[in-house]
């Protein structure tokens, strides 16, 4: 299907529009958004991104909206594991709550700058030579490997970019508001707002390596392509908002996308085996080989984040992870100076149910490990005693 070349400029005129929107109507305001406000603006980025997928399906083809819906999908999956390493970054740079927005939308648009240019360089690389397909395939592959042995998120926020920033420009240890830089002994020097984002600006092209193949897989439109990422990545900062607490609830979600990106990885390989033209693969002759239809990619792709969630949330370790989590955020709002005094009288009562659900976790090897951290232990006792002060 040929895109006309209005359908593009209306498409990324609106896209660039909905960014503009988010910026000044939600963002340019330092404030934290209240659950409500994450919730509304969730339902309607996705209620866009759905709506924009039944325009594809009526004009397109089933073909082209299923495709769309399959990318969408895969795009937003990865998107919210991606979300773990923000709030890493943002939590290791502590970045005040109320200026977490700005970190997320310039993460959003540097992501999407990323990927445009990924997008488009693959499209011309899988015009050009058929056999990208097997690349493509081996990085899915091995993508998957690295989830399932794991790793430590906690590096990604000191990179090579960081530790050089530290180590030769001037840079201050203090925020001053969302500003890049600031004055400090005379001297202008970089805030640690402009380090994040150096950082999440780092991660985001790492990021791109891993989704590009990935819906490429789906489909080679670039249209198709360009818009799921798009649709995606809209909406992340009110979803970060309204799935904080339940992010790291999420036990198992790397090993859903593990599955996800080792069958679409094994799509594209068979995709590429279909086509084949490598001269020592066959005789430089197609091999006759199963394909894979995207309706089917994208029944499996559902299936395994519904089979994945619910393992998450239902399992021992997710209920453990669940009330450590809510513990911990409710001790550590306690004590922020920066919320109002009725907001951490509040935080400081949920502490207090969160305490006695400890208690009454199971005495397994999961409601051990909670009951004896010593990192939440302490943080508990810092909040009675700043509340016994006051």
């Amino acid at each position: 299907m040929d895109v006309p070349a209005l359908v593009w400029g209306l498409t990324i005129v609106g896209i660039v529009g909905l960014l503009l929107f988010d910026f000044v109507f939600h963002v340019r305001k330092a404030h934290i958004p209240t659950l409500r406000e994450a919730a509304v603006w969730s339902a309607i980025y996705v209620g866009a991104a759905v709506v924009f997928g039944l325009g594809v399906w009526w004009f397109g083809g089933a073909t082209l909206g299923t495709e769309y819906f399959a990318g969408y999908v895969t795009e937003k999956a990865l998107s919210v594991d991606n979300l773990f390493v923000f709030l890493v970054i943002m939590a290791s740079f502590k970045v005040p709550r109320a200026d977490q927005q700005k970190v997320l939308l310039f993460g959003i648009v540097f992501a999407l700058i990323a990927r445009s240019a990924f997008i488009f360089a693959g499209v011309a690389l899988i015009n050009l030579f058929s056999w990208v397909f097997y690349l493509f395939g081996a990085i899915l592959l091995w993508t998957a490997f690295s989830l399932v042995r794991g790793g430590d998120e906690d590096d990604e926020a000191d990179n090579f970019v960081i530790r050089f920033a530290r180590k030769h420009l001037r840079t201050s240890e203090h925020y001053d508001g969302d500003k890049l830089f600031t004055m400090e002994n005379g001297k202008r020097v970089l805030t640690p707002m402009l380090l994040v984002m150096i950082a999440i600006g780092g991660t985001d092209l790492l990021f791109a390596l891993d989704s590009i193949p990935a819906i490429f897989g789906l489909t080679s439109n670039a249209y198709i392509v360009f818009t799921a990422t798009a649709f995606s990545l809209m909406g992340l900062r009110q979803l970060f908002f309204l799935i904080d607490g339940l992010l790291d609830r999420l036990v198992y979600l790397s090993y859903g996308l593990a599955i996800i990106l080792g069958f679409i990885g094994v799509k594209l390989v068979l995709h590429a085996l279909y086509q084949n033209s490598l001269p020592f693969v066959n005789g430089g002759q197609p091999v006759p080989v199963y394909e894979i239809s995207t309706g089917l990619s994208l029944l499996v792709i559902i299936g395994v984040l519904v089979v994945t969630v619910l393992a998450s949330l239902y399992s021992a370790p997710g209920r453990a992870k669940s009330v450590s989590s809510a513990a911990r955020k409710h001790a550590t709002e306690a004590l922020d100076e920066e919320l109002d005094a009725d907001t951490r009288a509040a935080n400081y009562t949920m502490l207090a149910a969160d305490e006695q659900r400890i208690k009454e976790l199971p005495d397994n090897r999961y409601g051990t490990e909670v009951r004896e951290d010593a990192e939440l232990r302490e943080l508990i006792e810092r909040a009675h005693r700043e509340h016994a002060l006051r």
